[in-house]
């Protein structure tokens, strides 16, 4: 993995504090259903058109949170604009370094309007592409 560093995940604005309290504090579903606002849109790497609506959303960032958010799984550095934040990650899954951005956006209700998600290089977005895939149907034939 590179030489960067974790960077805090503590004492920002209340709502990146709930986006990192939910993202490294244990994946809790509940948490994650009350920060998304019913309309929020995901913007996912790897499918063209944006994915709108609390319930695909959902799965999205569960299912990201059962994949990328490994033990290895680091924010390396975070920009908190108040109601918008830039986060850059780094993991490592199936030998494979991951580096990649979320950018979040908020409501005045501090609730999540907006998730884009980007990811580099070539080899990583393809086996985030391979991994994401089979964890969401997991997910499905559990619903």
């Amino acid at each position: 993995m590179a030489n960067t560093h974790a960077v805090p995940v503590t004492g920002y604005q209340p709502n990146l504090q709930g986006w990192f309290d939910y993202m490294m504090g244990g994946h809790d579903k509940g948490k994650l259903l009350e920060i998304l606002h019913d309309d929020v849109v995901f913007r996912s790497p790897v499918v063209h058109t944006p994915q709108e609506g609390k319930a695909i959303t959902f799965a999205y960032l569960s299912a990201a949170g059962n994949t990328l958010g490994n033990g290895t799984f680091k924010y390396t550095r975070i920009f908190d604009c108040g109601d918008k934040a830039v986060l850059e990650f780094e993991t490592e899954m199936d030998g494979i370094h991951v580096n990649g951005i979320d950018m979040i956006e908020w409501d005045a209700d501090g609730k999540i309007t907006d998730f884009k998600v980007m990811v580099r290089p070539l080899k990583a977005m393809q086996t985030v592409h391979a991994a994401m895939g089979k964890m969401l149907e997991q997910m499905k034939a559990q619903a």
